[in-house]
């Protein structure tokens, strides 16, 4: 059986209208490698195992773009991420901290959906000293004075 373009731009057409049920932003990119080949296979005609390598490599390619190049930044306000990648993050000391106080540290960037944070310290830092979190203990991050 021979393939025909418009096969191709009919699994192309479905293959796209299939991510409306399957939310993973995939099958959309195997859906326009499908219509890439409908055009092809309408421009020259090639054969099935031709058709069927350039739709894979295409897709393929399409996919590994959108995931490595072009897909959005996410968790930009950090919203939804582990404790642990809290680890490391560098902000400014609000309010002075010392043992057995609470202080709070200010962070550029919103981490688990806001920029202050309450927090506690091994030893005495000042408001204004940068500070690096170290772990999270409960609700409060333990930080560290940068050095």
């Amino acid at each position: 059986m021979e393939l025909e373009w418009w096969h191709w731009a009919v699994a192309g057409i479905v293959l796209i209208l299939a991510e409306l049920a399957v939310p993973a932003f995939v099958l959309v990119w195997f859906g326009l490698g499908a219509l890439l080949v409908a055009l092809v296979v309408a421009l020259a005609a090639i054969g099935v195992t031709a058709q069927l390598s350039v739709w894979l490599v295409v897709s393929l390619l399409l996919v590994f773009l959108w995931f490595k190049v072009f897909r959005p930044e996410r968790h930009k306000t950090r919203i939804g991420m582990s404790a642990p990648a809290m680890i490391g993050e560098i902000g400014l000391l609000a309010r002075d901290v010392a043992p057995f106080e609470k202080g709070e540290v200010r962070f550029q960037k919103p981490l688990l959906g806001t920029d202050t944070w309450p927090c506690i310290a091994d030893e005495a830092i000042r408001a204004g000293d940068r500070v690096r979190v170290i772990a999270v203990e409960g609700s409060l991050l333990k930080v560290g004075r940068m050095s």
